[in-house]
């Protein structure tokens, strides 16, 4: 072989490796889900394979409820990490200086301990008789015989807490990739502060904030630990009717068809939103 052909065939031979894990632990799965989705009976009798294409239009008729909840309370939570972790990524990647690595540690440091045990603490955090709760009675943002723990509030802080580190680490990569002398330059054109963040520093900072964006909202939107300690029944999302479906009722058809629509609707969700900032900032983001 000579060298040219090798030159041309090495960067398609060093793609095997992924494209193997790819097709071995997601593609197989998928199909192997797709093959059980189209499947009808139940767990007594069996599951045999019908087309049983209507176990989607049921799954969308029956849990269209959990389904709008799941994209409402990852939305809330996607929009309160970003507007926490921006200031915070701008403070780290422009001002923190010498503690910058410390204040990165901060950030991942909740990565060392269990996620489950994450949000049981937030149990604890929110519970009736906690400092929190008291004190958000005491001047009066919690009524007397109020609650913050089995409330809305309670999965959505949850779930902003949770996944806080997949938005400020992109935006602190994208933030601290910014040419200083850019805003120097706006700065010295006769721009004010913030018309140099408007039209410098946020322009330049939208890979960051694509890829938080999708790091963040799409766990968020299949997570189920944060509905099912930190709410009730009213509160749960669609992942914990596919945990439901998967492990309680044995109902595998209809919980293989709500997991392909939940990545049918991410997929939607995602190329809406790549649309509406540009191809160019998920290049980038994925740089």
């Amino acid at each position: 072989m000579g060298l040219r052909r090798r030159r041309l065939l090495t960067p398609y031979l060093l793609l095997v490796p992924g494209l193997a894990w790819l097709v071995v632990f997601f593609l197989v799965p998928a199909l192997t889900q797709l093959y059980v989705s189209l499947q009808d009976g139940n767990f007594e009798i069996g599951y045999t394979f019908q087309w049983n294409w209507a176990t989607y239009s049921e799954a969308i008729a029956d849990y269209d409820e959990q389904f709008l909840r799941s994209i409402r309370y990852a939305g809330t939570a996607t929009l309160l990490a970003f507007l926490i972790s921006f200031p915070l990524a701008y403070f780290i990647a422009f001002k923190a200086g010498r503690w910058k690595n410390l204040m990165l540690l901060l950030i991942i440091l909740p990565f060392f301990t269990s996620y489950l045990m994450r949000t049981v603490a937030w149990q604890t955090i929110l519970s009736d008789n906690a400092f929190v709760t008291e004190r958000l009675r005491d001047v009066g943002l919690v009524a007397e015989d109020g609650r913050l723990l089995a409330t809305t509030n309670a999965v959505v802080a949850g779930i902003t807490y949770n996944f806080l580190p997949f938005m400020a680490l992109p935006l602190y990569v994208a933030l601290e990739k910014i040419d200083r002398r850019l805003i120097e330059a706006a700065t010295d054109l006769y721009a004010s502060r913030w018309q140099a963040f408007r039209r410098v520093t946020l322009p330049l900072a939208l890979p960051g904030i694509f890829a938080g964006t999708l790091l963040t909202f799409i766990p968020a939107v299949g997570d189920y630990i944060n509905a099912q300690l930190l709410g009730t029944s009213r509160q749960y999302m669609i992942g914990n009717v596919i945990q439901s479906k998967f492990l309680v009722v044995t109902d595998y058809p209809a919980a293989a068809a709500l997991s392909f629509l939940l990545m049918g609707a991410l997929l939607i969700c995602v190329f809406a939103y790549a649309r509406v900032l540009g191809a160019r900032n998920l290049e980038e983001a994925v740089v």
